[in-house]
C-alpha cells in the first residue's frame, strides 16, 4: 500500500546548482530554471510550499532567440506620467540588461503573488561566467553526497504481518483399544404427579413386614375427593347467607314481630267509627242532641298521583274496592249562597 508523504516547511532542504546559458534558447533555458526554482524535480513537491532550490545563470548575455524575434520582440516599460509608455526590442534589452531578459522570462513562469515573489528570489543571473556563490555550490554538493549514503527517511507504515511458524509434525503412537462404554440414557424429567406417586412409593417400601400384612387385611378405603377451588363470587355469597341465617335465628327467637303502621285509610276510619258512637250513645244530663261532625275533606291529588294510581291501576287487572270520592271544594258562590 503506497502513501502520500506531506513535508513541511522545517523539512524541505535547498540545493544549488549552476547553469551555462551560452547558445541556449531562450524559452528552453527558462522552463529548466523554473522547474528547479519550483521544486517538481523533488518526490517531495507540495504545491502551496517554497520547495524549489538555488539556481545560478551565468553567461545570460549569450542567449539566443530563433527567426526575426530579435528585432520583433519587444520589451516595454512605463514612466508612469501620461504618455510615458516606451518600448524597447530584444536586442537592445540584451545588450543593455541581459540579467532582466531571463528573469522576465522565468517570471512568466512561475505562479504570482507572495509565492511567486518568493520563488523568484532564489534566482541568481550573471551576465558573464563568473559569480560569487562558490561556497554555497561546494557546500550543497557535500550535503547531497552525505544524504545519498545515510540512511533514506522513510514514512510510517503498517508493520508487516508476522509469518506464520510451521510446526513441526508430531508422532502419535497408537493407542491400545478400549471398549467403547455405553453411555446411560439421560433420566427424564419427572412431573409433578409422577414426583408424588413415588415419594408415597418409598415410604411404602421403607415400612415393615408386619405393618404390611396389617395392612393387607384392612380392606382399601377411596381417597376422598380434593375439594373444589371456590372463587371469589361463590365464597363472598356463602359467607354472606351464612351470616343471614344466624341473624335469622336470633331474632326469632328474641325479638318480637313487629306491628303493622296504621295507614291513612284506617286511621280515618277508627276516627269515623268513635264518632258515631259518640253521637248514638245519649248522655243523661243532656236533652238535646250533638250535632254531627263534618268528615275531613281528603287531601286534592296532583298530577303525579293521579298518574301513578292510574300507572298501578293498569299493571294490576284484579278490581279494587271503590274509594269514596272526597268532596269538592266549594267556590265563593256556593259559600255566599249557604250563608245567605
Amino acid at each position: 500500500m503506497k502513501t502520500t508523504v506531506r513535508v513541511k516547511a522545517a523539512q524541505v532542504t535547498k540545493d544549488w546548482h549552476v547553469i551555462d546559458a551560452a547558445d541556449r534558447p531562450l524559452g528552453r533555458l527558462a522552463t529548466e530554471v523554473a522547474i528547479l526554482l519550483r521544486g517538481k524535480h523533488k518526490p517531495t513537491f507540495e504545491p502551496h510550499l517554497d520547495g524549489g532550490d538555488f539556481v545560478i545563470v551565468v553567461n545570460a548575455a549569450k542567449v539566443k532567440v530563433s527567426g526575426t524575434k530579435p528585432q520583433t520582440k519587444l520589451y516595454y516599460r512605463h514612466s508612469g506620467y501620461p504618455g510615458g509608455l516606451r518600448s524597447r526590442t530584444f536586442e537592445d534589452q540584451l545588450e543593455r540588461f541581459p540579467e532582466q531578459v531571463i528573469r522576465q522570462a522565468v517570471w512568466g513562469m512561475l505562479p504570482k503573488g507572495s509565492l511567486g515573489k518568493a520563488i523568484i528570489n532564489h534566482l541568481k543571473v550573471y551576465a558573464g561566467p563568473d559569480h560569487p556563490h562558490k561556497s554555497q555550490v561546494v557546500s550543497s554538493e557535500r550535503a547531497q553526497a552525505d544524504r545519498e549514503t545515510a540512511i533514506v527517511w522513510t514514512p510510517p507504515r503498517l508493520a508487516p504481518l508476522p509469518e506464520p511458524e510451521v510446526e513441526a509434525p508430531v508422532v502419535v503412537a497408537p493407542a491400545e483399544e478400549v471398549p467403547a462404554v455405553e453411555e446411560a440414557p439421560k433420566p427424564r424429567r419427572r412431573m409433578r404427579k409422577t414426583a408424588a406417586s413415588s415419594e408415597t412409593t418409598a415410604e411404602d417400601t421403607a415400612v415393615p413386614e408386619a405393618d404390611v400384612e396389617a395392612e393387607a387385611e384392612v380392606p382399601a378405603v377411596k381417597e376422598a375427593p380434593k375439594p373444589r377451588r371456590r372463587t371469589r363470587k361463590a365464597a363472598l355469597s356463602s359467607e354472606v347467607t351464612t351470616e343471614d341465617a344466624g341473624i335469622a335465628e336470633v331474632t326469632e327467637e328474641e325479638a318480637p314481630k313487629p306491628r303493622r303502621r296504621r295507614t291513612r285509610k284506617a286511621t280515618d276510619a277508627v276516627a269515623d267509627e268513635a264518632v258515631t258512637a259518640e253521637v248514638t250513645a245519649p248522655d243523661a244530663g243532656e236533652d238535646a242532641e250533638k250535632p254531627k261532625p263534618k268528615p275531613k275533606p281528603k287531601k286534592r291529588r296532583t298530577t303525579k298521583a293521579t298518574s301513578a294510581a292510574k300507572a298501578e291501576t293498569s299493571e294490576e287487572p284484579a278490581a279494587e274496592p271503590e274509594e269514596s270520592v272526597a268532596p269538592r271544594r266549594r267556590t265563593r258562590r256556593k259559600k255566599s249562597e249557604e250563608t245567605s
